[in-house]
């Protein structure tokens, strides 16, 4: 499968209720994320896959990360494990582009790294 025939959806087009997975590392995370989503860094992804697939649990589950390349590649992992998965196409900047909230763990202006 390549990229270009993932599933994927324009930032504009979540639904409200999305169970949102944030690929990015750490240090991007706390600087700013939408509220309620799943934090599970790339790197960690196979080793947390479980708690992936258990929250998934039959429902869709969108992947960002920053402009849509890391997710991309982890929605390709999630579709091969037979996991209901859509990339979301511009990532973060986009969601930040489009006014989406940001929420940051530092207590400071949420930004997007």
């Amino acid at each position: 499968m390549s990229f270009a025939a993932l599933p994927s959806v324009d930032v504009t087009a979540l639904p409200a209720d999305a169970l949102l997975i944030d690929v990015r590392e750490d240090d991007e995370w706390a600087a700013g994320h939408a509220e309620g989503a799943l934090h599970v860094p790339m790197s960690d992804f196979v080793a947390r896959f479980g708690e992936v697939s258990e929250a998934a649990d039959g429902r869709t589950a969108y992947v960002v990360c920053k402009v849509g390349g890391r997710s991309a590649q982890v929605t390709q992992y999630l579709v091969q494990q037979g996991v209901d998965a859509v990339n979301v196409e511009g990532g973060m900047m986009a969601w930040d582009g489009a006014g989406r909230p940001l929420v940051s763990e530092s207590g400071s202006s949420p930004v997007v790294l």
